[in-house]
Order: C-alpha cells, then structure tokens, then sequence
C-alpha cells in the first residue's frame, strides 16, 4: 500500500491557511470597533449643546442628590469638589460623604462650604458596614438620607464640567424610541488629568485617554452588555432598590404597588453591593440585566485627576482592575491580549506575510503608526485640544511603554486572586466579591466582613 508522504506537509499548510485567516479576521474585527470608538470620540465630544434644563423653574425638572465619598485628600481635590458646586441646575443638592470625623477631607470640604452658603450641601459622617467594599460603606448613609430619587455618585478625583449634570439628566429622561428599553443609567468616559508630571502618571493618562476610551466607547454604543466604569454615574434610587445583584432578570411591580422605604427590603438596594470590589460595575450590571434598562453615555467625560504614580503604581493598578475582571467576565479577560496592538499586531503581520509574502517589519510599521496616529487623535477629541508640543515625546513615549508592558503585566494578574486596595489586602472571589484578608475581627480571627453599623 502506498504511503502518502506529503499528508503531513498538507495537515501543516492547511492549519496555517485556518490560523491566518483567523487572524486576519479578529484583526480586521479589532479595527473595526477601533474606528467606531474613534468616530464617536470625534463627533460626540467635540461640542457639548446647552441643555434647557440649566435655565428651567427648580419646581419644573427633577432634583438631583450629588454623592461624594471621601477619603483622604486627593490631587486637585479642591476644585473637584467645587465643580459639584458650579453646576448649571436648578434644583440639587451635595452630600460629602466621609466615615470619621478625623479624615483629612473634612477641611477641604468645610473651606468649601464657606466658599458657597447658598448651595444645598451637608457633611455626612460615618459609614455603615454592609460588606468589605470601603465606598459603598461609606455611601450608605448618604444614600438613604438622600433628598432626591436621582442619584449621582462621583469620585472625589474627579472634575466635571459645569453643564455635566443638566446634560446626564436629559439622557437619563430621554423617551426610549420604538423597541429600544428606557435608560437606567448614565456615566461618563474617565479621562486623566495628569497633574504631576510623573512617569506613571503619564503612562495612566496614556492608558486611558486612549485605548481604554476608545474601546469603552464602542462597547457602550454597541451596546452588547453593561461595561461601566463608576467614576461618574447615575441613577435613579428607587431602580437600585429593585436589584439585588443575582442578576436574574426582575418582574415590574404593580402600578398600585406603594412605594418600600429605602433599605426595608433586605438583601436588596444599595447595601447589595457591599461585597463587591467593582460596585460600580456590578451596579449597571444589575440594571441593565435584572430591570431591563440601557445604559447611556452624555456628551460630557469624568475628568480624573492623576496625582504623582510611579511605574509600579501603575503595574499594580492595572493587575489589580485585571483579577477583578477575571472573575467576572473570564472569557474577556482571557481574550484581552488579542485586543492589544502588539498581539493583534504580530499575528495579522505574520498572516499577511503567509498569504501575500509582504515583509512583517512594513506591515508592524504601517500598523503601529496608524494605531497610535488614532489614539493620539482619540485623546485630543476628548481633551477639546492638542497636546502640548513640549509634551508630545512625553506622551509618545507613555503610549509605546503602556503598548509594550500590557502582555506582562496581564500575565502578572492572571495567575493571582489577591489585590492591595487602599491600604488593604483582598482576596477576589467568585462574581468580583471580595475577602479581606489582612482585617482581624475582635475575636481575633479573620474574617469576611465587619458587622452591619447599627446606626442610622
């Protein structure tokens, strides 16, 4: 019986035609939903319309409950917080949430207050234990003393633009077109401010004035699955205390139903979310899956000021926000080197020598000048204005360190489920829930939470 000799060489040809055109696929894919995220960072932020909510009668628009957890003094923090102050509507008020009365903040906030009698605005100290999340502890109060049904929860490192809230109220109230769900949440793109000139400052501003908005942009227009950052969102109270984070999708109550008090539905609200070390995501999760409700992005960004980072600041950052994804969306998180411009690169480089013979180092050339040509205008349409040219090396620089360590730092955070969050060591479970791993209970052992505060 003859042998057939070239069987092999055949099998080998053959999987190399499947791989390559494979490659060129998710690489052609990949630019797609780059150009979309760029195309709407041109178009969408490039003008920012004055919403007639910012002229409007206080009795004829919804009031807004300005949340603000503190912690600490953060870079720029002054005029963060003033930018609440300085919104363009109506009718809102400003809780600055802080759980002791010996945090460094409360001077910031009390210089402020002084600064603007006229605005509603009240400190709110304590903080009440529902889970080992910091910033949901230390929202608990503010949000059941809240005044109004729409909440809108901001870092304390972040500045927003005067018309920001006006602008998020009428997305939020925006009348859904035929077969499309009501919003049930609005956020805004996180853009860095770098304020100290740093090297890991600057790489941070390279990571997410760049591909991370672009990418977070067109995931949010696509509009596949809830993908939110939590620097700046809003939404509707009496929405979060009908999820219970299971995400299973909720019946509507009955239009008779009397409305709950806030927090008198165990399991349920605000308090939910506790065990999470992504809240925020989690939270719009929980909207979008459990009440049926869309997300929608303004016009405005969450302009997050970066303070002085090391190198390593921003490794240990970026490993950390990884370990949380890897337990929430596994298989994103795996595919994610594929998403970055040095393995998508490679691949589609070698694909196209395969099929067309086209030297690797002109494709890898091409590619990586366009790539970058694309982010740097993605960062100048959300800054409203170009780089500085003194500081053009510097960014050039920041991008291709960023581009360069994504890999190794991805391979850093895959293999690991603990992380070290303001001060503190965490275990990251199942669904993005945390452990505490470094707090001792009274009794001396180590435990998963810290008792619920009685308090009010």
């Amino acid at each position: 019986m003859a042998v057939d000799n070239n069987l092999p060489a055949e099998e080998a040809s053959t999987t190399s035609t499947i791989i390559a055109g494979v490659s060129i696929t998710w690489y052609l894919f990949l630019w797609s939903i780059s150009l979309l995220g760029w195309r709407v960072a041109r178009t969408r932020y490039s003008s920012k319309p004055r919403s007639p909510l910012t002229s409007a009668s206080p009795s004829d628009v919804p009031g807004v409950s300005i949340l603000r957890p503190l912690k600490g003094l953060d870079c720029n923090m002054f005029e963060n917080l003033e930018s609440t102050c300085l919104q363009q509507y109506p009718k809102f008020e400003i809780l600055f949430c802080v759980a002791e009365e010996t945090d460094q903040a409360l001077t910031v906030v009390e210089e402020l207050l002084q600064k603007y009698p006229e605005i509603d605005a009240k400190v709110i100290v304590g903080e009440e234990t529902v889970g080992p999340n910091p910033k949901v502890n230390n929202l608990m109060r503010a949000y059941k003393g809240a005044k109004y049904d729409i909440l809108w929860v901001l870092d304390s490192n972040v500045l927003v633009d005067p018309g920001t809230l006006a602008r998020a109220v009428d997305a939020l109230q925006t009348p859904p077109r035929p077969g499309k769900r009501p919003i049930g949440l609005v956020h805004h793109v996180p853009f860095a401010h770098v304020r100290e000139r740093s090297f890991g400052s600057r790489v941070e501003g390279a990571f997410l004035n760049t591909n991370h908005a672009k990418m977070y942009i067109a995931l949010n227009v696509l509009a596949f699955d809830s993908c939110v950052t939590g620097k700046s969102s809003m939404y509707r109270r009496s929405d979060i205390e009908r999820v219970n984070a299971d995400l299973k999708a909720k019946p509507l109550p009955p239009l008779d139903e009397p409305a709950r008090a806030v927090g008198s539905r165990k399991g349920y609200g605000m308090a939910a979310f506790g065990k999470f070390m992504a809240e925020d995501n989690m939270i719009g999760m929980a909207i979008w899956h459990e009440l049926g409700l869309r997300h929608d992005l303004s016009c405005d960004i969450a302009e997050n000021a970066i303070g002085r980072m090391t190198f390593m600041d921003y490794v240990w950052r970026r490993v950390r926000w990884i370990r949380v994804r890897k337990k929430m969306v596994l298989a994103a998180t795996v595919l994610e080197p594929f998403t970055e411009s040095v393995i998508a690169g490679l691949l589609a480089a070698w694909a196209v020598r395969y099929f067309v013979g086209l030297p690797m180092w002109l494709f890898l050339l091409t590619h990586f000048s366009i790539w970058f040509i694309m982010d740097l205008d993605v960062q100048t349409a959300l800054a409203g204005q170009p780089i500085p040219r003194s500081e053009q090396w510097q960014f050039f620089l920041a991008w291709w360190t960023r581009e360069l360590c994504a890999l190794p730092i991805w391979a850093v955070a895959i293999v690991g489920s603990t992380v070290i969050w303001r001060g503190r060591t965490y275990k990251v479970l199942a669904n993005g829930e945390a452990m505490k791993v470094d707090g001792e209970t009274r009794k001396g052992r180590r435990d998963n939470y810290e008792p619920l505060s009685q308090g009010p």
